[in-house]
């Protein structure tokens, strides 16, 4: 059981979640501006604040945030004056993606200003899903609370879509496209490939444990994968299908495989896909359910995913 004196402070959504998964959620004295869940973690202080419009079109966002990144600025804003004011114990941050939430640098810089307190800083660093294990197990330690039972669970459920898998040859295992962003066009990465791999899938254009890669519309028009996925960064369900119903105007998408089949879906990357935490077990659940309906339905389609 943690200390009942510990205050921690959650600049990560995933970092949130997997305080809520190892009991932590009372500790929580503060959260980012991206922490919806658990639901009772909205009412916590917001600590940060985005630099960037998110109701603007997907190239307009990605302009700002280049923009924001190439003059040195972080495209999110730390208050401090709450972070002083809540003088948190601990503090988890993540140094995997200037994109994914508050880096390190930015609250470490934070911190410089803020020389009342001086929290532990713990930073996430996830590539894989193996990655995101262990950071739920170092959390754990850090706080003194036991992270048996829910590692024992998630590995379990991943156990549990090969089994259902095993039967399967080569070519019954679709060729899969999962889009992270529409304009420029950007493949998801990390995670991503490995959670497609396991659920009878084959990743196509991105490397497993490797950031997110652009590629052209014609690599994509050429590749022609048997199904093709949104999972914008950042986007709810809602947000995903304008993204995609933008992106699909496009020439010739018509004569793709997956739209010729009606294989095309939308998810929602916010909640699952982009959030590397305990809900990528879920997100491997939804992929495989997309890719393999005849033997899998966990129930999610229409509220974390659904057909374009």
């Amino acid at each position: 059981m943690a200390n009942s004196s510990v205050r921690i402070v959650s600049l990560i959504p995933g970092g949130t979640e997997i305080l809520d998964a190892l009991g932590l959620t009372n500790h929580i004295v503060g959260r980012s501006h991206e922490c919806d869940y658990p639901p009772e973690i909205k009412n916590r202080p917001v600590c940060t604040q985005a630099r960037w419009n998110y109701h603007q079109q997907s190239r307009k966002i990605h302009d700002d945030i280049n923009d924001l990144l190439q003059s040195a600025l972080s495209i999110y804003e730390i208050k401090t004056d709450i972070l002083e004011k809540l003088q948190p114990t601990h503090i988890i941050t993540q140094d995997q993606c200037d994109l994914c939430g508050v880096t390190l640098a930015d609250v470490e810089k934070a911190f410089a200003s803020v020389v009342h307190t001086s929290p532990q800083i713990i930073s996430l660093k996830p590539h894989l899903l193996e990655d995101v294990w262990q950071d739920i197990e170092r959390v754990s330690d850090i706080f003194g609370v036991d992270s048996v039972h829910v590692l024992e669970n998630l590995e379990a459920r991943v156990t549990i879509c090969q089994r259902k898998l095993q039967g399967l040859s080569s070519t019954e295992l679709p060729t899969v496209a999962c889009i992270e962003w529409t304009d420029p066009l950007i493949i998801a990465a990390n995670w991503i490939p490995e959670l497609v791999n396991l659920a009878g899938g084959q990743s196509q254009f991105s490397v497993k444990g490797q950031p997110s890669s652009y590629i052209s519309w014609e690599a994509l028009l050429k590749s022609n994968p048997d199904i093709i996925i949104f999972i914008p960064c950042g986007f709810d369900l809602n947000r995903t299908r304008q993204a995609a119903q933008l992106f699909i105007q496009r020439p010739d998408w018509e004569k793709l495989h997956a739209t010729q089949s009606g294989r095309v879906y939308v998810a929602d990357g916010n909640a699952f896909f982009n959030r590397p935490g305990p809900r990528l077990a879920d997100s491997l659940e939804i992929l495989a359910e997309i890719l393999h309906p005849e033997i899998f339905n966990y129930g999610y389609k229409g509220t974390a995913w659904d057909t374009l």
